[in-house]
């Protein structure tokens, strides 16, 4: 695996930020044994309702604490307890807090130097989002909401889970200033492009003419933070909203889940439409799976050998920086980058655009 250092992104192996560690309906009575970041995580519902998610390994005897689906009380559903959650080896009981509050058998005091880190965590869209920050620092924006995923004349569906691509995640990221593969990878050569940089979003604009569906393809694109890509996307007369999100599994691999909204003309879907938007996230996956396959076989490009008109590779890395380096350091990042750039050979963008701007940038940055 290529590493964080190899394309000297900064300081951290691992970037500041809000990501995608489960689909939310995963989460049943038993904790989930997870590993981002290079590290394990155990993350499960509270009876009240409560998503948290702490350090997995109990500082007993370093038992992890969602790792037993034999030992008893795991067999039988028991380790949950309010929002507490028991280690399935010796039942010592660690609060959402990350506080042992119970151990068993034993009257004593408990001791403070057992507590183990407890992460935030949003259920967003379908999805528990983590906060992760190297520094330990609170989050500073929201992760984006979309109105659409509860509107009655959007239909969402369940999370594709991609797995593993052993990649390290810049090459992804990279994706969003490339607009000169869209017409070989994705049969889809632009006909304008642009990005725009904003703090934490980087805002990918496009269009042309996509011969799979001889028809206009429009999409506005942006990530908020460095692991979660929104699209909206109109072709012909359909309507869409595309999700990929990646997450930071060991220094130089992701896994990755994929989403795709569509809009119907009835507030009260049935079977057909529901079965179309099935089928319309089909088809946009399948364009994913165009990029998923050769990330999947490049050579890691830690140096790009750029021609002028591909000048937004490198703003796009620069400002990808401010993740990998201490908070203090973002702004020097993303300043560098900030603005709209557009790539020489490529023409304004067409009216149609407009249609997919997002109207509230606020919700787009994760902002109130």
């Amino acid at each position: 695996m290529t590493t964080t250092s190899e394309y000297e992104l900064g300081s951290f192996d691992f970037p500041r930020g809000w990501f995608m560690i489960a689909e939310a309906s995963e989460l049943g009575k038993a904790p989930m044994p997870l590993r981002f970041f290079g590290k394990d995580f155990a993350l499960y519902r509270g009876e009240s309702g409560k998503i948290i998610c702490l350090d997995a390994h109990c500082k007993h005897m370093g038992a992890h604490l969602a790792g037993s689906q034999t030992a008893s009380i795991a067999a039988h559903k028991e380790q949950i307890e309010g929002d507490a959650i028991r280690c399935p080896y010796h039942g010592w009981r660690y609060g959402p807090d990350g506080m042992v509050n119970d151990i068993p058998d034993y009257e004593g005091p408990c001791p403070k130097a057992a507590k183990i880190s407890s992460h935030i965590v949003r259920e967003v869209m379908g999805a528990i989002m983590m906060w992760h920050d190297p520094e330990g620092n609170e989050p500073h924006y929201e992760p984006p909401q979309l109105a659409e995923w509860d509107a009655p004349n959007w239909v969402n569906g369940p999370y594709d889970h991609l797995g593993m691509l052993p990649v390290h995640p810049q090459e992804v990221l990279d994706n969003m200033a490339d607009a000169n593969h869209l017409g070989p990878t994705h049969g889809s050569p632009t006909q304008y492009f642009e990005n725009e940089f904003a703090k934490h979003v980087y805002i990918q604009r496009q269009g042309g003419f996509r011969r799979e569906y001889d028809a206009w393809l429009t999409t506005y694109t942006w990530y908020t933070g460095p692991g979660l890509l929104l699209s909206r996307q109109a072709i012909g007369d359909i309507r869409g909203i595309e999700f990929i999100f990646h997450t930071p599994v060991e220094n130089g691999s992701v896994k990755v889940w994929h989403n795709n909204l569509m809009k119907v003309a009835t507030d009260h879907p049935g079977d057909e439409e529901i079965a179309a938007a099935r089928a319309m996230q089909a088809e946009v996956l399948n364009a994913f799976s165009q990029d998923f396959e050769i990330w999947s076989n490049k050579k890691a490009a830690t140096r790009i050998m750029g021609i002028p008109t591909e000048r937004n590779f490198q703003l796009g890395r620069t400002w990808y920086r401010q993740f990998y380096n201490p908070r203090s350091e973002e702004a020097r990042f993303y300043k560098l980058a900030s603005g709209r750039h557009v790539p020489i050979h490529k023409d304004p963008p067409h009216d149609v655009a407009k249609e997919v701007e997002p109207k509230d940038q606020h919700m787009l940055a994760g902002e109130e």
